[in-house]
């Protein structure tokens, strides 16, 4: 008899790239396993994605004559081969090692108050208005700021940052249209620019930062194309966790009542916003031996897809997982990833959540949508352009 055919999931697919909830519940449904292309695979349950997040017979050392996971020319391309995920596991312990005291919990925790004052700046102008739009006018400037200064970056460019985080978010991904090469390429090559004057001036006067660590271990193209990365994940990975969060709470205002009641759930409410819709849906392996799966074994040399997204709403895992629920305890999710290649942005993540989140619940009384929220199409990210507001000052 024939072996029955593997589900086949399209990440660009419109109607996944608007909600892919709904697709991952079917795929869930037929198996642990779907088809991404000819060679590579997506893993769809948590039983599976969460020990391969830290199985050592997945790697990151793709063959560029990979066609199924094939990068896009050009800038992005370039850039992608050389940043920090897509590196092999000696190249990614050096550069890890170098990277991960800027976003260590502790550094983390040391920057509360300064995280906390940059939201009270953010929300005064909605508790005037009654109004606010989340990614734009509080997400992404709290995130940005935050780990520009954590980098030793200037934030001042924070406006133009904003106007090419659609582009940026395409540009670090594999999935990249021919169409959206060009504002990706555009995007890329303004940020490894701004990055590149910054790393000339340390040169010029180091400051024991970030950028000033790394002169003299890494190569100009390694400094500029990681610091660019880290960047960028530094804030979208904080940033969609808040906008999600916000939209989720106005979504489930009974849940924003009992988080307002119970000031103690803020941190579970934050893990359960990254558990509801991951900011990362997705990362990327490549099988260094065969590796089985329920009853299908994927030969050497496979790209596999980890769903994150996917695997966060396992119902074998996560009681109407839906549903958005502030003091979900246990709540397993994957939503940064696991292991050596966990988001290294977690740790601030977490502690910006918890920050932003109580600052809210001191300063609204209720939060309701005042229209269709926007989402930034990305196949990797789930980012959003706008999510309207009202907002009721407590």
């Amino acid at each position: 008899m024939r072996a029955k055919l593997l589900p086949k999931f399209d990440a660009l697919d419109p109607e996944v790239l608007d909600d892919p909830y709904p697709t991952y519940a079917r795929l869930r449904a037929e198996g642990p396993l779907c088809r991404v292309s000819p060679a590579s695979f997506g893993v769809t349950r948590l039983e599976h994605v969460a020990p391969l997040l830290r199985d050592r017979r997945l790697g990151n050392d793709f063959p560029e004559d990979n066609p199924a996971f094939a990068v896009a020319e050009g800038a992005a391309g370039r850039v992608f081969r050389r940043i920090l995920p897509t590196q092999d596991v000696e190249e990614h312990s050096r550069l890890h090692r170098l990277m991960v005291a800027a976003f260590s919990p502790r550094t983390a925790r040391g920057h509360t108050d300064r995280i906390r004052a940059v939201v009270d700046e953010c929300l005064a102008p909605a508790l005037d208005t009654g109004r606010l739009d989340v990614p734009g006018e509080l997400a992404f400037p709290v995130a940005v700021t935050v780990v520009c200064e954590l980098m030793g970056l200037p934030a001042d460019a924070r406006g133009e940052i904003w106007a090419r985080a659609g582009a940026l978010a395409k540009a670090f991904t594999p999935f990249l249209p021919e169409p959206d090469r060009p504002a990706a390429d555009e995007a890329l090559a303004w940020l490894r620019g701004y990055v590149t004057d910054v790393l000339h001036e340390r040169r010029r006067s180091p400051a024991g930062d970030l950028v000033s660590r790394m002169l003299g271990e890494l190569s100009d193209d390694e400094i500029v194309d990681n610091l660019a990365f880290l960047c960028f994940t530094g804030f979208e990975t904080t940033m969609n966790m808040v906008s999600t969060g916000c939209l989720a709470l106005a979504r489930f205002p009974g849940e924003f009542a009992r988080l307002r009641a119970d000031r103690s759930l803020v941190r579970t409410a934050v893990e359960e916003f990254v558990r509801l819709d991951a900011p990362i849906q997705y990362t990327a392996r490549v099988t260094r031996e065969p590796v089985t799966i329920g009853d299908k074994t994927i030969k050497e040399g496979r790209s596999v897809l980890l769903m994150l997204g996917c695997a966060n709403h396992d119902e074998r895992a996560f009681a109407d997982p839906g549903r958005l629920d502030v003091g979900r305890d246990p709540n397993p999710h994957v939503g940064f990833g696991g292991g050596v290649r966990g988001c290294l942005g977690a740790a601030l993540a977490r502690v910006e959540g918890a920050v932003v989140f109580d600052a809210l619940l001191d300063r609204v009384r209720a939060l309701e949508l005042a229209g269709r929220p926007v989402r930034q199409p990305s196949a990797l990210f789930r980012s959003y352009a706008s999510i309207p507001l009202v907002v009721t000052p407590s």
